[in-house]
Order: C-alpha cells, then sequence, then structure tokens
C-alpha cells in the first residue's frame, strides 16, 4: 500500500528524567508504531526528543522546525499534554497532526492505541476528517518591554500564588473597560481549552468550529462574576492591579512573579493547528464518551 503521507514524525510521550522501565515501555511503543507505519509505505522520523528518550537510533531524529519543513504528517502517542506542546511548534509550518491516545483522558488524541491500525489504514491513505483549532498569542507587557510571548492551544490563565490571597485584575476587551475582579485568578480558554482548566472553573464548552473565547474567573469574590464568552477576534488585556506572587501560564509555558501594573494582552495567532480524525468523527461523540455521559442511562 502506498500512503498518501510520504514522510511523517513520530513524537511520543517523554519525561525529563524516565526510569529504565519507563524507557523500555515508552521504546516498545514507539517501535511498534514506526513499524506499522512502514508497513504502510511511509518513511518514518523522530521527534529529537521521542529519539532520546526512548534510545532508538535506528530513525532520523529531528528537532520540531525540520519536522515542520520536511515532514507530512505529525503522529502524536500520548496524551493531550504531548499534543498541545508539538502542536504550538507545528502550527506555523501547516503540518496536520494525528492523535494516538497513550495518555489518560484524550480529548484531541483521540484515536485508541489497541485500535491504532484499524483506523490509520483509512487515513493513511486519505480517508479522513479535517479539524481546524485556533490558537491563542499571549505577551506579558511590562511598561512599553514584551518580557513573555507565547503560543497557547488550550489556554492562558492568571493566577495567584498557593501561599498569597487573592488577586484584583483589571479586565479590558478591545480597549473597552469590563471589571476589575477579585479572585483566585481568570482563565481565557479557546474551544479546545474549553474542556480543560475552564471546565472545571464553571465554564461552558465550545464547540471546536466556535470562533471564541471563554473568559472564566476563578472562585471569584463577587459571585455574580461568571464565565463570559468573546469573540476571538477580540483583544482581551488583563492587568495586574493588586495581589503578591501572581503567575500567568501559557498551556503548559510559565511566568512567574508578575508585577503590579503587568498587561497580559490576548490575541488570535495568525497559525491554526490541523487535526486528522477518522472519516465519521464527531466531536459529541469524543464528549460523550470523555465525559461519560448518559452512563447509567438506556
Amino acid at each position: 500500500m502506498t500512503s498518501k503521507f510520504r514522510q511523517v514524525a513520530l513524537i511520543g510521550k517523554y519525561q525529563s528524567a524516565p526510569s529504565p522501565a519507563a524507557v523500555a515501555a515508552a521504546r516498545r511503543v514507539v517501535e511498534q508504531v514506526a513499524s506499522f507505519l512502514e508497513q504502510q509505505g511511509c518513511e518514518v522520523v523522530l521527534e529529537a526528543q521521542t529519539a532520546a528518550n526512548t534510545d532508538l537510533n535506528s530513525y532520523p531524529a529531528l528537532d520540531a522546525e525540520s519536522i515542520g519543513q520536511r515532514c507530512d504528517l505529525g503522529l502524536v502517542v500520548g496524551g493531550d499534554g504531548t499534543m498541545l506542546g508539538i502542536g504550538r511548534q507545528l502550527a506555523c509550518f501547516d503540518v496536520p497532526l494525528i492523535g494516538i491516545n497513550h495518555g489518560r483522558l484524550g480529548f484531541i488524541t483521540d484515536i485508541p492505541f489497541d485500535s491504532m491500525g484499524k483506523t490509520l489504514t483509512p487515513m493513511l491513505r486519505g480517508e479522513y476528517d479535517e479539524d481546524v483549532r485556533s490558537l491563542i498569542h499571549g505577551q506579558v507587557m511590562r511598561g512599553n518591554e514584551c518580557v513573555f510571548d507565547a503560543l497557547a492551544m488550550n489556554d492562558v490563565v492568571v493566577h495567584r500564588s498557593t501561599a498569597s490571597g487573592m488577586v484584583e485584575l483589571r479586565v479590558e476587551v478591545d480597549g473597552r473597560f469590563v471589571a476589575n475582579q477579585r479572585a483566585d485568578g481568570l482563565i481565557v480558554a479557546t474551544p479546545t481549552g474549553s474542556t480543560a482548566y475552564s471546565l472545571s472553573a464553571g465554564g461552558p464548552i465550545l464547540h471546536p468550529s466556535i470562533a471564541g473565547w471563554v473568559l472564566a474567573p476563578i472562585a471569584p469574590h463577587t459571585l455574580s462574576n461568571r464565565p463570559v464568552v468573546f469573540p476571538n477576534s477580540s483583544e482581551i488585556a488583563i492587568e495586574i492591579v493588586a495581589g503578591k506572587d501572581a503567575s500567568v501560564n501559557f498551556d503548559m509555558q510559565s511566568l512567574a512573579s508578575l508585577l503590579k501594573g503587568d498587561r497580559i494582552i490576548v490575541t488570535k495567532s495568525e497559525h491554526q493547528v490541523r487535526f486528522l480524525h477518522p472519516r465519521g468523527w464527531s466531536y459529541f461523540d469524543t464528549l460523550r464518551h470523555k465525559l461519560h455521559w448518559n452512563e447509567g442511562g438506556v
């Protein structure tokens, strides 16, 4: 069989200091997937950290930029965290991604590992549905200087430290004052991130096709402060008014010790992430399965 995708990058879940048993387990998984891809006529390369973590040297190892420039497809084996990391890095290269779930929850790595072969075979022939996700571009401005700049696929979270009290945040949308909020923090979530931290904070689930963001307070002092949905064409500015040791997270990327007057500016990125799903994929099937809807029902 000849795959539609000639060169495929394999990105695995890796740890900073894995145990020998974890290395061996990760190696077996990566070797199994790589062997399957070769049987489908694909040329396999490994993401550099995946290769280092698994001690596999039988395939070329490339960094994210080289994968973006050379590969036709990224195949992610892990959980949503693995997909978030590589998705941000490859978005500017327009490389499509397929997620094989080898983690726990898996909203965006949605293909079960046990059914990998059956599911991937038609997808590699070109039988798939495409799902495009927006990204957040976030900046931290300290006066006129940008001290942090990052992309986020899930969310931007401004929050207090565990040892301090509430933070007070001034929120503006498109230059218009919205409110000063005293809370444990504030979340700006994409539709992809609406099923992550925002959901735990009481935010709504946004379908991926909705061009919007959720602005969700974390444990607000005023209980009438509720999650709000804004168009993702908006510019959201969050200023630190009061509170010690506030931090901001862009997915898993963090800047600690925000100062009074720092402004977190959130805009829509020009880049998007392309996910490929099995033909007939439904977002509602994912929600029903992952959130255990209808359990105990008929």
